[in-house]
């Protein structure tokens, strides 16, 4: 049975500490645990049901999406897939942190990519497929290897298709002869061989002032993050102005307000922009226990128009995807410098159920500590670190 709260008084009557969070998975959880330390109170909304809800136990609070968006200080979101009158309602509100224009390029690559084409920054040469025809085409112009991306609602791999020769190319054609590609246009992106994934998470407040956390290694297995490691290895002041450049130029494009992160393809000294997240991302994960303010915190404080907090990295940090497997055994937290953070949800393939931040002060303490995690993990979670470790 849905549970209610029906003590709505102190949400109504301290508007000026209340942040409306549309959406209620585990970035909402640990938002408001970033919020808490700032004397700061957090509803989520659950954005299918359109019913507010405390934001880490799920319980129905008494009180409407109207009544949170006319009572609180700002509305801010955990991800971009949200329905767009839910969106429109937010930016009509004058409240939205980051805006619906920001929350748009991040939910359809088309919009993203027009956005990064007018604004001159280096991307995966592509081509918009709005029929098979124009796959054939694009697979002329941008193979042997592509990879298809539905436009809207593709994440952790989901969404896409690989094509590596002339063979899967006639089984993704033969796959898409119904097709609604009025409904969904599809991208193709040129196969770029790149040396590695990194991705950049900056935060910028009410006035316009930009913080940037140190660039973020990234590997993935299965299309999902497996692991982070931050801040990236062999990072160079160069490498991380460069990033910081592009992360400037499209905040300030947006208008932004809040973390916006921004995966990058790594070709010797280029950085190519894979996609942008308007909000806090996966593979910031890490600050939580590498840095003094985490990107929770400081998404909350700029939203909230309080001054941002330091950004710099305290320690090495490795952050450990958990995916699709029951809760730890608690030999994990036998291990010095290890931190679970279990976000609560009930066991499905693929589904984030949590992650791991390992901290240490060098890189050989670092990866000792990642193997030590390593045997403890369950097989499937094994072999995918172990691959990376390889």
């Amino acid at each position: 049975m849905t549970q209610t709260f029906t003590g709505n008084a102190s949400y109504l009557n301290n508007g000026n500490d209340l942040i409306v969070v549309l959406g209620h998975g585990q970035l909402a959880r640990m938002m408001y645990l970033g919020a808490t330390q700032l004397g700061l109170n957090i509803i989520a909304v659950d954005a299918t049901n359109r019913v507010c809800v405390n934001a880490v136990d799920k319980t129905v609070l008494d009180l409407t999406v109207e009544q949170a968006f006319e009572a609180c200080k700002a509305i801010t979101s955990e991800f971009e897939h949200l329905p767009k009158d839910l969106v429109k309602q937010a930016e009509d509100s004058g409240k939205f942190k980051p805006n619906a224009q920001a929350i748009a390029a991040g939910a359809d690559r088309i919009i993203e990519k027009s956005l990064l084409e007018k604004l001159d920054i280096p991307n995966c040469p592509h081509q918009i497929i709005n029929s098979v025809s124009d796959l054939q085409n694009a697979y002329q112009n941008l193979g042997p290897k592509l990879i298809l991306k539905t436009s809207r609602d593709g994440y952790d791999g989901y969404g896409q298709w690989r094509i590596f020769s002339e063979q899967d190319l006639a089984v993704v054609c033969g796959d898409l002869v119904d097709f609604d590609f009025e409904h969904m246009p599809l991208v193709a992106e040129q196969c770029i061989l790149f040396e590695r994934e990194i991705s950049l998470l900056g935060v910028t407040d009410i006035h316009g002032e930009h913080k940037y956390y140190p660039l973020t290694e990234n590997h993935h297995g299965d299309g999902q993050l497996v692991l982070s490691l931050a801040p990236a290895p062999n990072l160079t002041p160069e490498l991380q102005q460069r990033a910081e450049a592009i992360h400037k130029t499209m905040a300030e494009a947006l208008n932004y307000c809040g973390v916006l992160a921004i995966e990058l393809f790594q070709t010797g000294d280029q950085l190519l922009v894979n996609e942008i997240a308007p909000r806090v991302h996966n593979s910031g994960h890490w600050t939580q226990q590498g840095c003094a303010a985490s990107q929770f915190e400081n998404h909350i404080r700029a939203v909230a128009g309080l001054p941002l907090g330091d950004t710099s990295a305290r320690h090495l940090v490795a952050m450990v995807n958990y995916v699709g497997e029951p809760k730890p055994s608690s030999e994990l937290l036998k291990l010095d410098n290890a931190h679970l953070h279990w976000y609560d949800k009930s066991v499905r393939s693929k589904r984030k159920m949590g992650h791991i931040n390992l901290v240490a002060d060098s890189v050989e303490e670092l990866q000792k500590l990642i193997g030590q995690v390593h045997d403890l993990l369950p097989e499937s979670l094994a072999t995918n670190l172990a691959e990376i470790k390889e």
